[in-house]
C-alpha cells in the first residue's frame, strides 16, 4: 500500500463518523498543500471540524479498537478551540482534528472547501481547503511558531510558485489581515 492507501485507511473512519454525525469538516495542512501540488511526505492529517461537545460520546461512538483516542483530550480541545488526535493504530497515522474557531477566516475557509478525491488504491472523497485557504492557515502556523517552521514557509512558498497569477491575492491580503499575518504574506509574495 501507498502512504496515500494508509492516510485513506486511517482518515476514512474520522470523515465518516463526522459526515454521520452532519459535522461540517474538511481537510488541511499538508494534505491539503500537497493536493495542491507541494507534496511532501507526512505521517499525519489535519482534519478542521465544526465539532460541538454534545456530539462527543456519539463520535466516540463510531470508533473501535482500530484507534486510540481520548475522550478528555477531544472535551478539552474543544472548550479551548485547539485539536486532539486520533492514532490509526494499523498504518500508525495520526489523524489531527481542529475545532474550528469560528472566526470569519475559518467560516470562509469551511465554505470555500471542494469536495476532492484522494488516494491511489482506496481512495476517498472529501473536502480540501482550496490553495488560498492553505497558505493563510501555513502562514497562521508560521507565526505560531515564532516564525522558525521552515516547512511551513516552504509549503507556501512552493504553493504561490504553483498558483503562479491564479492566486486570489485579493483573498489571500483579506485573510491574512484578519488572521494577522498580513506582514508574512507580502514577504512572501514579494520573494516568489
Amino acid at each position: 500500500m501507498s502512504d496515500y492507501d494508509d492516510l485513506v485507511s486511517a482518515l476514512s473512519p474520522v470523515s465518516a463518523a463526522l459526515t454521520k454525525l452532519g459535522i461540517r469538516h474538511y481537510i488541511g495542512g499538508s494534505v491539503a498543500s500537497s493536493f495542491h501540488g507541494a507534496s511532501r511526505s507526512t505521517m499525519d492529517v489535519d482534519i478542521v471540524a465544526e465539532l460541538p461537545e454534545s456530539a462527543v460520546p456519539a463520535f466516540l461512538g463510531y470508533f473501535d479498537g482500530d484507534f486510540y483516542v481520548s475522550e478528555s483530550a477531544i472535551r478539552d480541545a474543544i472548550r479551548r478551540k485547539s485539536c486532539f488526535n486520533l492514532i490509526h493504530l494499523p498504518t500508525s497515522f495520526k489523524v489531527d482534528v481542529f475545532v474550528s474557531r469560528q472566526r470569519s477566516f475559518d467560516i470562509a475557509a469551511m465554505n470555500r472547501a471542494t469536495v476532492e478525491r484522494l488516494g491511489d488504491t482506496h481512495s476517498l472523497e472529501i473536502r480540501v481547503a482550496t490553495a488560498e485557504d492553505a497558505i493563510v492557515s501555513k502562514l497562521e502556523w508560521y507565526r505560531k511558531t515564532n516564525e522558525t517552521s521552515e516547512r511551513q514557509w516552504d509549503d507556501v512558498t512552493r504553493l504561490l510558485k504553483l498558483l503562479g497569477e491564479t492566486a486570489d491575492r485579493e483573498y489571500l491580503r483579506a485573510s491574512a489581515e484578519s488572521v494577522g499575518v498580513s506582514d508574512l504574506l507580502e514577504r512572501v509574495l514579494s520573494s516568489v
